[in-house]
């Protein structure tokens, strides 16, 4: 090993609070796992689920050599609910955090973050660490500030970097990201992302304007890519929560000019939210092209450093296509023919691409139609990994990755509660999901019912006709609804669903 590698290591390790001697431990049969999760990432972004516009190789080869699921969902259709079910493996009902909740602003000045995860919660990172791991986040994390019980160091990471608060992630180019519950500064000035311009009097120079010098994704890269050096003697997790593509639409240029000349652009202004753009549909599909890019990058370590065979590599997102922002869903076909989008607990809100890769046990090329959560990934990888598994909501996919389907434990519902957009809940029993919305102001709303083997847009209600599986659906609200700790996430009767 050469010095000047020996030396970035004693130093990484330093900040992270590491001990030196981790690096030397040997590798003990337990896999290596990566999770990468998209923000807003369509069901049908990438080529490998039907996307025709934009281009995604590395994630197409990434399914082409693993598993790609058909019918998996996130635990809620928005950003922290679905990050706090991915780490603590509770469904919408049991979860501590159901919703966005903001306890600050946009700005600098007012950077609070979002409602911290609390004091003692068991999450996947802290299972891992119990189990031998060392553990790493690079990305976006949005379940609480670095003073707060919600610092992903007191949630069960050794190590890491970007954003704590999803506010400020609004913008691609930040003044600061944060490291190990430190400020990192960025050769950015602030963008006030949100800010408008006039369709009559804006410049290319306003354009440019929401524009800065480091772009924040390439960083995150930068750092799994250390810890991936620095962790590649022994068993490591890393978390990879991506900020790409939600709005604001914000690429490097190279990027977009891939597509610029390719969709009959018009500029948006910033009408919808988030910042304005000469090229709003090259611009989305560069930041989704980026970050396949980006899996690309960290495929490539994987194998350089010969750990492929002993690497998991998970992809996924953590809620549907945006509706705002300049986001053109329509012309991308972004829920390829589903219903609804963010925010939305309809098929478009919460079903997601789910790629697994892991050369020599899962099958290159597969395919699974399994119906399935992202709070399954905590109980899947406690089998994988033989570790202490307590009060989760999943179940251990691990037998359908391994080509065992007649192992394979099967559930009898998914469950989903979502506090805002009016209040909404979900159930899905086989085929059939049942749907409430505008719960908060009409209580006594009743479900609709849609069989989505016949009808996968959620089309044609069928309540009437099968008043056996509405009861079903009240008794499993009744059984798994808990009441949160916040007067406005509970929406929901339980006695009265």
């Amino acid at each position: 090993m050469k010095v000047w590698k020996i030396i970035y290591q004693i130093v990484f390790y330093l900040a992270a609070g590491l001990p030196l001697w981790a690096q030397e431990q040997p590798i003990n049969g337990k896999p290596n796992i990566i999770y990468i999760y998209a923000d807003d990432l369509g069901y049908a972004e990438l080529g490998a689920y039907g996307q025709q516009q934009i281009k995604t190789p590395h994630l197409d080869r990434m399914a082409s050599e693993g598993m790609r699921f058909t019918q998996h969902y996130s635990g809620a259709p928005v950003c922290a609910p679905s990050r706090c079910m991915l780490m603590t493996g509770k469904h919408a009902g049991h979860a501590y955090i159901r919703g966005n909740y903001p306890l600050g602003g946009g700005t600098d000045e007012s950077e609070r973050g979002q409602m911290p995860l609390p004091e003692g919660t068991y999450t996947l990172p802290k299972m891992l660490q119990e189990a031998g791991y060392v553990t790493g986040m690079s990305g976006k994390w949005g379940l609480g500030m670095h003073n707060t019980t919600g610092s992903p160091l007191r949630q069960g990471f050794d190590y890491y970097f970007g954003y704590l608060d999803q506010r400020q992630a609004h913008s691609h180019y930040p003044t600061h990201l944060w490291e190990n519950d430190r400020e990192v500064p960025l050769n950015n000035t602030f963008i006030e992302v949100h800010r408008p311009l006039d369709p009559k009097t804006a410049t290319k120079a306003d354009f440019e304007s929401f524009k800065g010098e480091t772009f924040a994704p390439a960083l995150m890269t930068a750092r799994a890519l250390d810890f991936i050096d620095a962790h590649q003697k022994r068993p490591f997790f890393l978390y990879l929560p991506y900020t790409l593509p939600h709005a604001s639409l914000q690429a490097p240029d190279v990027y977009i000019d891939r597509y610029k000349d390719k969709f009959a652009d018009t500029p948006y202004y910033g009408q919808g939210g988030y910042a304005s753009t000469l090229y709003p549909r090259a611009t989305y599909a560069a930041m989704i092209s980026f970050l396949d890019d980006q899996v690309g990058l960290i495929m490539d370590k994987i194998k350089e450093l010969g750990l492929d065979e002993n690497t998991i590599i998970m992809f996924s997102s953590d809620n549907g296509t945006a509706f705002n922002g300049g986001v053109d869903y329509n012309f991308f076909q972004s829920v390829g023919g589903l219903h609804g989008f963010k925010m939305d607990v309809y098929e478009g809100g919460i079903r997601e691409p789910f790629l697994v890769r892991w050369p020599g046990k899962v099958a290159p090329n597969s395919t699974s139609d399994l119906i399935s959560a992202q709070y399954d990934v905590m109980a899947t990888v406690a089998e994988v990994v033989d570790a202490r598994l307590a009060n989760t909501d999943g179940v251990s996919l691990l037998p359908t990755l391994l080509g065992n389907d007649s192992k394979q434990q099967t559930r009898s519902f998914l469950y989903w509660e979502y506090p805002e957009k009016g209040g909404q809940l979900a159930i899905r029993i086989g085929d059939w999901k049942g749907v409430k919305v505008d719960l908060k102001e009409n209580p006594g709303n009743p479900w609709m019912l849609f069989n989505l083997q016949t009808d996968r847009g959620e089309t044609k209600d069928v309540a009437r006709e099968h008043p056996d599986l509405l009861k079903k659906l009240d008794e499993i609200v009744a059984r798994e609804h808990q009441m949160s700790h916040l007067r406005e996430w509970n929406f929901v009767d339980s006695k009265k669903p």
